[in-house]
């Protein structure tokens, strides 16, 4: 008997980040999909764009990189998402996010049963549940999937905090960023005392398997179950910081769904992480075997 390929599906926001020299194809569930699929593994991206010019700019961009479009809903009334994205001099990136765009009404569809309860892993974030009928068919869609992966990704001003907890309950594997981790305990009217200690309350508050936290040039940490992990940021030169959680992300779930150790995990998460922010944007081109070299070397 055949063994079935197994995949990845991300879902939420795909849409044009527009930087002051050009536009590129982004969201971060987007961005975790390109960046899967880079490192052999097949990831489906659930969204939906405007019948419009940027939406079919968009699926020719994302078919060229060979990634399906089945699952790229096509939405007549409402636009194909943009985002203004402003880099400062520390090459941080703020974003102007247009709201009642395409990917605030995706529709869950019949062929999503088995495309999710038979995936790996089911990636999602709390921007694309902003708007009632996206959040409506993210809830279905967590109902079936196996390993339920929410990358936090707080947008202001698009944060519920009912919304959050209610996404936390629903999550196997939660990543999260420094502010965010303190955030969390502020809505739990927990106070802050450590990684450690808020680690531990969340997970046991919510009931998650495992946490990553990223934090920039200090590296990752990883918590699974009462097990913790630490692990050193590579030394790069920024390009920028766009996309670089999400590719950490994506170099994780790649390793996590083989089933390989905490530190072999990591050391691709970390690694990748690296690697895209040495480069301009979230989906820069390159190859597998250019990352290879990259992680082994560091």
């Amino acid at each position: 008997m055949m063994q079935k390929k197994s995949y990845v599906v991300c879902f939420g926001e795909v849409l044009w980040d527009i930087f002051p020299q050009g536009s590129r194809a982004g969201g971060a569930p987007f961005n975790v999909t390109y960046n899967v699929h880079k490192s052999g593994i097949d990831a489906k991206m659930l969204s939906r764009i405007g019948n419009d010019e940027l939406g079919n700019k968009l699926i020719d961009q994302i078919r060229n990189w060979g990634i399906t479009t089945d699952y790229i809903q096509v939405d007549d009334e409402k636009p194909t998402s943009t985002v203004i994205a402003t880099v400062d001099e520390h090459n941080e990136v703020s974003y102007e996010i247009t709201n009642h765009v395409a990917w605030d009404y995706i529709e869950f569809l019949p062929a999503h049963k088995e495309l999710v309860s038979n995936a790996e892993a089911f990636v999602f974030g709390s921007l694309s549940a902003r708007n009632e009928k996206t959040r409506t068919t993210l809830f279905q869609l967590l109902e079936l999937a196996k390993i339920k992966v929410f990358d936090v990704n707080f947008r202001p001003p698009f944060i519920d905090v009912d919304l959050i907890k209610q996404l936390l309950h629903q999550s196997d594997i939660v990543k999260m960023n420094k502010a965010e981790m303190r955030k969390i305990m502020e809505f739990l009217n927990e106070e802050y005392i450590d990684e450690d200690a808020s680690a531990a309350f969340i997970q046991n508050h919510f009931g998650i398997k495992e946490i990553i936290l990223t934090k920039g040039s200090k590296g990752a940490r990883y918590f699974v179950g009462d097990q913790s992990y630490s692990f050193p940021a590579v030394p790069i030169t920024i390009a920028d910081t766009v996309g670089s959680g999400d590719s950490f992300l994506a170099g994780f779930i790649s390793q996590r769904i083989k089933g390989e150790r905490p530190e072999r995990i990591m050391k691709e998460a970390t690694a990748l992480g690296a690697f895209i922010t040495s480069k301009p944007g979230a989906c820069p081109d390159y190859t597998y075997e250019e990352f290879q070299a990259f992680r082994d070397q560091n």
